[in-house]
C-alpha cells in the first residue's frame, strides 16, 4: 500500500503537519497497546489500514467489519479502545452505528474516517458520539497519530471540517444573540402575581383564595401567561421566567 491515503492536510494544531502529536514517551507509558476495530465496506482499504497500523508497536488491530451492523456486533464482542469507521456503508451506516456502539461498548471512542466532507455528516457524527472526524485524504502517519490522540482523550477533526464547524458555531451564536434582542413578552402585574404563586407550588384553587379571585379567572391568567411566553406547561413558564429574570424566587 502507498504510504498515504492521499494529500497531506494541515494538522489540527500548528507546529507540524497532520494531527496534533502526542507527548513524547506517551506510547512507552502505555502498558497495553491501543486496541482498534477497523470498519469500512472496502476490504482492500481495511487490509491497507491493518498493514499500516501493524507497524505501530502501541496499536493493535483486533478486528474488522464491513458495515455498521457488523461493527456493532464486533464492538460488543471485542470491546475495542478505538473504532475507526467509515460514514457511508451498506446495511447500516457509520453514523447510525455510532449510538449502538456506544451502548454495547461505552468505553470505545469512535473516529470517522471517510471521504464525505458534507457538513451534515460531520454534525450528525458528533451528535451520535464520534470523537474524531477525519477525511481519507490524510496520510498514514496521521491515522496512527489521531488514534493515539483520541485514546488520550483528545478530539480530532480534519482542518477543513473544523473550519466548517467553527462557521456553524458562529452562525448559532449570532442567531442566539439576535433572538435575545427581541424583548421578553410583557406580563401584567396580575399575571406576575399568579406566576409567583404558581412557582411556590400552589394550585389554582389556592391561588384564587390568595388573590381573592375566582378559580376560573386564575385559569384564564395561566392560559394567557403560557400563550404570551409560547410555552406548554406551568413549570416551563416558571423556568422561563426565572431564566429571563422576569421572576426571581428566593
Amino acid at each position: 500500500m502507498a504510504d498515504s491515503f492521499g494529500p497531506v492536510t494541515p494538522g489540527a494544531r500548528e507546529g507540524g503537519r497532520g494531527a496534533a502529536p502526542v507527548d513524547a514517551g506517551t506510547a512507552d507509558l502505555r502498558e497495553e497497546p491501543i486496541r482498534v476495530l477497523v470498519v469500512d465496506d472496502h476490504a482492500l482499504f481495511r487490509r491497507g489500514l491493518e498493514i499500516v497500523l501493524a507497524q505501530e508497536e502501541d496499536i493493535e488491530v483486533v478486528g474488522e467489519a464491513g458495515d455498521g451492523a457488523e461493527a456493532v456486533d464486533k464492538a460488543a464482542d471485542l470491546l475495542p479502545d478505538i473504532v475507526l469507521m467509515d460514514v457511508r456503508m451498506p446495511r447500516r451506516g457509520g453514523i447510525e452505528a455510532c449510538t449502538s456502539i456506544k451502548e454495547v461498548a461505552p468505553s470505545a471512542k469512535i473516529i470517522m474516517l471517510t471521504i464525505s466532507d458534507e457538513e451534515a455528516d460531520l454534525y450528525d457524527a458528533i451528535k451520535a458520539g464520534a470523537t474524531g472526524y477525519l477525511l481519507k485524504e490524510i496520510s498514514t502517519d496521521e491515522v496512527s497519530t489521531a488514534i493515539r490522540a483520541v485514546a488520550d482523550g483528545q478530539s480530532q477533526i480534519s482542518p477543513s471540517m473544523a473550519a466548517k464547524l467553527l462557521t456553524e458555531f458562529k452562525s448559532m451564536i449570532q442567531r442566539t444573540d439576535e433572538k435575545r434582542l427581541v424583548p421578553a413578552p410583557r406580563l401584567t402585574d396580575r399575571e406576575l402575581e399568579v406566576l409567583k404563586l404558581v412557582a411556590t407550588g400552589m394550585n389554582n384553587r389556592d391561588i384564587a383564595k390568595e388573590l381573592f379571585i375566582s378559580e376560573n379567572t386564575v385559569k384564564n391568567h395561566v392560559r394567557n401567561i403560557l400563550e404570551k411566553l409560547q410555552l406548554h406547561s406551568r413549570m416551563e413558564a416558571v423556568v422561563y421566567a426565572m431564566r429571563e429574570k422576569i421572576l426571581e424566587i428566593r
